[in-house]
């Protein structure tokens, strides 16, 4: 168990937490909350040991292994692979211990060593590296790269690789789905679930948060409060609290009737019936839980977008892509007022090329696009903070794109996003990530786009800024094409979803839930060949195709069970043959040491072939059972 006792804990001068109490029960699932600078961090590295306690008591018991997700980028020479695998600290001094003892042919010692490897499942290492690898998007070819040949994004999901490769009794993550696209923030979730340690995690993705944690603890006013259940239990809770005090008892409502509008104005016009119900359901729920952020510092709407009365963007018969590199064909894509699309895909498989061949920062490899008159697209994507202007502010940025505007219209408008006071006249350049990309959201708003293009817009956001733009979006009257992990964000802003794999564009007919069966088809199928064709919903006739199709996979994956199966029952003889000799005492006598030795090699051998044999028994086992589904 893990106790808090009075905690005061000071950055500077500002106190983040005062006479704080705090009990963590081992097993327990917990999301750490609150606004950016509320102590969070500050929590996990008093956790830590990083840093100590201005008051109070600490306690943690002394025999827990703790792992964290490191936030610096790693710069070094190591593979991918080796990276993951220093997340093992015993992993990594048994092989040493190992090494030296075939190296000063200590027998015994190697016989121990041995058997430390067996304990900790050490011969299977490298497999379950590799699987948390290819969980978090790495493709097999990228598994044996050096750690600084990759981006910062791609770098930090290595630090979470080697955190969730630790054996850890208590595992702490600070924005895991940061730098994480939708398939691997679904693959995280699921391997957080049967995590059976105690989970702390820091995350703004409430969609996340709400299916992995049991617990919510909330910093705010130097106070840490816990909440049983999950964001939404705490959402609901802290609503019906907040809603007893009248002061704000209009601003509530007035929150509640922008909601409300959204979902009269939606039932009715939305195209697919599934879909709509559900997201109908989601908007009512949210007009329920509007006073939990009455408090926000945000809120702010986009300006009414001027009219177009044809399609905005259309592309036709196009094939995308990055020079002599095509990644989609035959597209056809087409943007009409008021279309509101969310993409899904697999990582890699072409969505941000989509986007970017919209905006015109691609040029067609082939086919035609042809713009709107009236067009005004607002474009945002993680790039879009590099190109601020550092030693600008936030004033001066929105008055450089409308000089005609008074100060107080855009000290206003500033207000929306946080920028308050003096802090819309700093300079940016040491603004946090969070700030930047509110930044860059609120001149995308300011520039009164009819046609938003999204790519990962709530990265570096807090919850309640998500909660601010996931509003503003509701009542956009633009066209939308949005590109998340966040899942909440999906639901409550698009009509509907098209899906870009297998180098095809096409609308998908479900939604996130259906999205995530269809990816656990999609990776069992990249299983079996590289170039698999992605299973879209269709007619009868093209189902009883697929149905055949699925048949003649079985036949080899049959065989193929049946190889697996005979080479495990030869593994398994010529262990136990080992075996037997190992247990023959005169083995140990020191004539016999180049046989132990020997034998001992042998086992190890043995023993990894047969680890690797029976993980790819289960593996096939598994595709032949979704198939035969």
């Amino acid at each position: 168990m893990i106790s808090l006792s009075d905690i005061e804990l000071r950055r500077g001068t500002k106190v983040l937490l005062r006479e704080a109490e705090l009990v963590i029960h081992p097993g327990q699932h917990i999301g750490i909350i609150g606004a950016n600078g509320c102590g969070k961090s500050s929590l996990f590295k008093l956790l830590l040991g990083k840093i100590a306690p201005d008051a109070g008591n600490l306690f943690i018991p002394s025999d827990w292994n703790i792992a964290h997700m490191a936030q610096e980028l790693a710069s070094t020479n190591s593979s991918a692979l080796d990276y993951v695998l220093d997340g093992d600290p015993e992993l990594r001094r048994t092989e040493v211990a190992i090494e030296e003892a075939l190296q000063l042919e200590d027998n015994d010692r190697l016989a121990t060593e041995y058997e430390k490897m067996d304990a900790i499942n050490g011969f299977d290492a490298q497999y379950r590296a590799e699987q948390l690898l290819h969980g978090l998007g790495f493709h097999q070819s990228e598994v044996g790269r050096p750690v600084s040949s990759f981006s910062g994004g791609w770098r930090i999901r290595l630090n979470l690789a080697q955190a969730l490769m630790s054996p850890s009794d208590l595992l702490m993550l600070d924005e895991p789905t940061n730098h994480l696209d939708l398939d691997a923030t679904l693959w995280l979730e699921q391997w957080l679930k049967v995590y059976p340690g105690t989970l702390l995690i820091i995350s703004h993705d409430r969609d996340f948060i709400d299916n992995v944690v049991e617990r919510i603890v909330h910093i705010e006013r130097e106070q840490s409060i816990s909440y049983k259940g999950n964001y939404s239990d705490f959402e609901r809770v802290r609503a019906e609290r907040l809603a007893l005090h009248q002061a704000s008892f209009e601003k509530q409502q007035k929150r509640r009737k922008d909601v409300e509008a959204f979902v009269a104005r939606f039932r009715y016009k939305a195209s697919k019936a599934k879909q709509a119900q559900s997201r109908i359901k989601e908007l009512e729920r949210m007009g329920n839980i509007a006073p939990a952020h009455i408090d926000s510092p945000f809120y702010f709407k986009f300006p009414e977008p001027k009219k177009a009365h044809s399609a905005l963007v259309n592309i036709t018969q196009s094939e995308l892509g990055y020079g002599d590199t095509k990644i989609l064909s035959q597209v056809n894509f087409d943007l009409q007022p008021g279309t509101r699309i969310g993409l899904l895909g697999p990582n890699g498989a072409g969505k941000s090329t989509l986007i970017n061949s919209l905006t015109g920062d691609l040029d067609l490899l082939s086919g035609e696009r042809v713009y709107g008159d009236n067009l005004k697209i607002g474009y945002f994507a993680q790039h879009q903070l590099e190109v601020l202007d550092l030693q600008a502010s936030p004033f001066l940025h929105l008055q450089r794109i409308r000089p005609q505007a008074t100060d107080q219209e855009i000290r206003n408008f500033l207000g929306g996003f946080d920028f308050h006071d003096d802090k819309a006249l700093d300079v940016i350049k040491d603004f946090s990530g969070g700030e930047k990309a509110r930044l860059a959201l609120a001149l995308i708003v300011w520039q009164k786009p009819n046609l938003l293009l999204l790519d990962e817009p709530t990265n570096h956001l807090d919850l309640e800024m998500r909660h601010a733009l996931t509003m503003a979006l509701q009542s956009y009257e633009g066209a939308l094409v949005v590109i998340s992990h966040d899942r909440h964000l999906l639901r409550n802003t698009v009509d509907e979803f098209y899906l870009v794999a297998e180098g095809r564009v096409a609308e998908f007919d479900g939604d996130l839930k259906d999205y995530q069966s269809w990816l656990k088809n999609f990776s069992r199928d990249i299983g079996l060949s590289e170039t698999v064709v992605a299973e879209l919903p269709v007619d009868k006739k093209l189902a009883r195709q697929q149905s055949a199709e699925s048949r003649k996979k079985l036949a080899p994956l049959n065989k193929l069970i049946k190889v697996l199966e005979s080479k495990i029952d030869r593994e398994q003889k010529k262990l136990q043959e080992i075996e037997d000799q190992l247990a023959d005492a005169k083995i140990y006598d020191e004539s016999n040491k180049d046989r132990l030795k020997k034998c001992l090699s042998e086992q190890a051998l043995i023993k990894k072939a047969l680890s690797g044999l029976e993980a790819d028994w289960l593996e096939t086992q598994e595709i032949i059972e979704g198939l035969a589904k």
